[in-house]
């Protein structure tokens, strides 16, 4: 309890303090359609922060999720290409975001030439929120019970049935709480997007406009010195849209789980 405690007051007093310091600089014209050096506004990047997370989401939730099936419900324990892939996801779960930023930038920015842009930012960033997707998919299907895939065989339902209708439904909220933790992450990242996305503060035209999320926002007006009040409000507008997302990821997941149990 004492543990549980500490841990609880340390997050109120960093969202207190956050709140405290940025809710009185937090003003209209920090909403304002085009920035400027006069407004600072943060709504371009706003928009970009919602872009790059549903590309990222787009492109690394499938292979994720089906990279998770294959381990679990097809390959073998014992199987040397499930212990390589195992070896590959943690090893990239601990790759430096920095490191992710560079590779971004010789591969995706360079090599491919698509430039600094949304698209070279959401490609990086699949790539580093995919091991936590797949053993998020992993630990939630490695849940479901047994007794559930034998009756679903019992009843003349084959495999890929099975898994689409039975395990997958009761193993969402599982796999939607890793989601939720790789949402946390491409929202708070800076690194590798200074490298591949770049700092332009507009709305982006398509998805090879370069742009800023508010994370760089945010690290772009403390660092410039001039625009630190800005900037606190900047980290309020930042809490609010990640507790947004994920609490809007968190209601997604119990609709579903309790349309499967009526169905």
């Amino acid at each position: 309890m004492l543990s549980a405690f500490l841990t609880f007051s340390i997050l109120f007093i960093i969202i207190g303090y956050i709140l405290m310091k940025g809710i009185p600089h937090i003003k209209p014209s920090l909403f304002a359609l085009k920035y400027t050096t006069e407004n600072v506004s943060l709504f371009p990047a706003i928009i970009t922060t919602l872009i790059m997370t549903f590309l990222s989401l787009l492109i690394s939730c499938p292979i994720g999720i089906f990279t998770g099936i294959f381990l679990i419900e097809y390959s073998k324990k014992e199987s040397k290409l499930v212990e390589l892939i195992r070896l590959t996801t943690e090893t990239l779960s601990g790759i430096p975001s920095i490191v992710y930023g560079l590779f971004g930038l010789l591969f995706f920015v360079t090599s491919l030439g698509m430039g600094f842009s949304i698209l070279s930012g959401a490609l990086t960033l699949s790539i580093m929120i995919l091991p936590l997707i797949i053993r998020s998919t992993e630990e939630a299907l490695l849940a479901v019970p047994n007794n559930l895939r034998e009756a679903s065989f019992a009843l003349g339902a084959g495999k890929l049935r099975t898994i689409f209708k039975i395990v997958l439904p009761t193993a969402i909220p599982g796999i939607f709480s890793g989601i939720i933790l790789a949402i946390g992450r491409i929202v708070g990242e800076t690194a590798a997007l200074v490298y591949t996305a770049g700092t332009v503060p507009q709305i982006p035209k398509n998805l090879f406009s370069s742009s800023r999320t508010l994370a760089i926002h945010m690290y772009s007006l403390s660092s410039e010195g001039l625009y630190t009040n800005e900037a606190y409000g900047t980290a309020v507008v930042l809490l609010v849209v990640v507790i947004g997302i994920n609490g809007l990821s968190s209601l997604i997941a119990k609709k579903l789980r309790k349309g499967e149990l009526n169905g």
